[in-house]
């Protein structure tokens, strides 16, 4: 049987365009020409797709589309708007519109968006269409049952495209995943480290009609600044030194699927006019390249930084994050999911056995106690750390509450590590004020002291003067201790050491390294930079 498809524009057309197209995939089209017709026609015929211009002469076609979304919720909308008429198009897609397209469109794109459209919708029923939103709340819960299963398919590995919990906000989550899923709005995804935002985009993808296209994550934080542009658009042989062959960018390769952007909030500045457009227009042009390529391409984009406060700081496009926030999700952190410590820790501890091959483990009353107790900052990715490092420790498959490493499996190294690392933890003030007083002659001698780096600047520099005593000893015998003869280069290899350890900490992510530094993402990448340090 044929799909069906509503075409409503006032401009006659724009209309046999459309029907022009969608014929040639053996689509059968009606058009209508205002909002008073529209109705009548809906009420007559079951759609598969409908497409509606914004403008029409008796009536608003948004309110035509809330119409459409209350007694018809399983037939897409795909709104037309006047080309540069993004504002409208956003304002669509956040009232339930499944897609939009630019007046003048390109058959291609107008072919690609109903093709979505109709693998995305359902086929109506007519009896169904009193029924308000309750199917669609029906659906959306079973949806939310299914993905709260655990995915056999995977094995139970690391990348599960399903959300456990069953606090209410994880709840209300899965709903709101199951409700966007369909659409082919953007997306932008907010959450502390370690919530599960890659989860959550995966999810999205899982459900929507893309599911058998690609899913691409990419870590914008993870990619030189020199990359980017050729690492999103591709580029031509012979565009640059070492282009050897055409190589399609990120955004062609996830043709089809989805590109999920985390850490969108790295991206330098440059990079966000050129993201802008490729959103805007549809089409990238890789580097070397005369002419822009379409792309059929959902974004998925996350941070777990405040855009808007950045937008108001300047380091990010207000433009940009309008189109990235075209529907948002917060992910809550851990600590306010009540009772779903208990239920990630049982699944979380089943998974990592099976993995690495244990028997299955349990965990003691204490244990269990001391694990439900914790705030766990780091949220999800901090329990799974935390059960992987138990899961070593436990005796007769049983992990008990001294297995249970908390802030000290994660925060605090080895005793000999401790040791080494407060030789180096003093201020740079104190460093020379304890030479100039064990040393006079060699003080008098010396030219004057550079002066300290800003402690407000620099974590590196901070330590309190209790530290220094305790490197040097109450009675400051700096004779037994090694004395550089490159003070400057002592100081910068310190420096190195520090920042190789906080990357390692922050698990290579510079701009989380940065703040557990207490110092800008720019001033890290700067001293990164400066150290030499890849």
């Amino acid at each position: 049987m044929s799909s069906q498809a509503l075409i409503i524009d006032d401009e006659r057309d724009i209309c046999e365009l459309v029907e022009m197209a969608l014929t040639a995939q053996e689509i059968v089209c009606d058009s209508v020409y205002s909002v008073k017709s529209a109705i009548k026609q809906l009420k007559e015929k079951a759609y598969d797709v409908i497409f509606c211009d914004v403008r029409l002469p008796d009536g608003d076609g948004l309110e035509l589309l809330l119409h459409i979304n209350k007694h018809y919720p399983d037939t897409p909308v795909c709104i037309m708007t006047a080309h540069g008429n993004m504002d409208m198009a956003i304002k669509a897609l956040k009232m339930g519109a499944f897609d939009f397209i630019n007046k003048p469109f390109e058959l291609k794109q107008l072919r690609s968006v109903c093709a979505a459209a109709l693998k995305a919708g359902k086929k109506y029923k007519p009896q169904e269409a009193a029924k308000p939103s309750a199917a669609a709340k029906t659906h959306a819960a079973k949806t939310a049952a299914k993905a709260a299963e655990p995915d056999a398919s995977n094995g139970g590995g690391r990348r599960q495209t399903h959300l456990i919990g069953e606090s209410p906000q994880m709840v209300e989550v899965r709903e709101m995943i199951a409700r966007v899923a369909r659409s082919q709005a953007t997306i932008f995804i907010h959450g502390e480290s370690g919530t599960g935002k890659e989860v959550a985009a995966r999810a999205i993808h899982e459900q929507s009609s893309r599911s058998e296209g690609p899913f691409i994550a990419v870590n914008c934080g993870a990619i030189p600044e020199n990359l980017v542009e050729s690492e999103f658009f591709g580029y031509k042989k012979g565009a640059f030194t070492g282009a050897n062959q055409d190589t399609d960018g990120l955004f062609v390769a996830a043709s089809g699927g989805t590109l999920f952007l985390d850490e969108v909030a790295d991206l330098p500045l440059p990079m966000q006019v050129k993201l802008l457009r490729a959103i805007q227009e549809r089409a990238v042009r890789p580097i070397g390249s005369d002419r822009e390529e379409s792309i059929d391409t959902r974004i998925i984009s996350a941070t777990n930084h405040n855009l808007a406060e950045k937008v108001k700081k300047g380091e990010f496009r207000e433009d940009l994050y309008y189109r990235l926030n075209v529907i948002g999700i917060d992910l809550p952190p851990l600590r306010e999911r009540e009772g779903d410590i208990a239920l990630l820790a049982h699944f979380l501890l089943a998974r990592l056995a099976r993995n690495a091959g244990y028997p299955e483990a349990q965990f003691s009353p204490a244990a269990f106690e001391k694990l439900c107790a914790y705030h766990f900052p780091g949220n999800v990715r901090e329990l799974e750390n935390v059960l992987e490092r138990a899961l070593t420790f436990m005796n007769d498959n049983t992990i008990e509450a001294e297995d249970i490493r908390l802030s000290t499996a994660l925060h605090q190294q080895d005793s000999a590590e401790s040791d080494n690392e407060a030789k180096f933890h003093f201020s740079f003030d104190d460093f020379a004020q304890s030479i100039d007083n064990s040393k006079p002659e060699k003080a008098a001698a010396a030219p004057s002291k550079p002066e300290a780096p800003s402690k407000g600047n620099s974590a590196f520099w901070e330590p309190a003067s209790e530290q220094a005593a305790e490197t040097f000893g109450e009675d400051n015998h700096l004779q037994d201790m090694f004395i550089p003869n490159d003070l400057e280069q002592y100081m910068e290899d310190l420096e190195r050491q520090l920042l190789v350890k906080a990357l390692e900490e922050a698990g290579n992510n510079k701009t989380r390294a940065a703040e557990n530094l207490g110092i800008s993402f720019r001033a890290m990448r700067y001293k990164l930079k400066k150290l030499g340090i890849e």
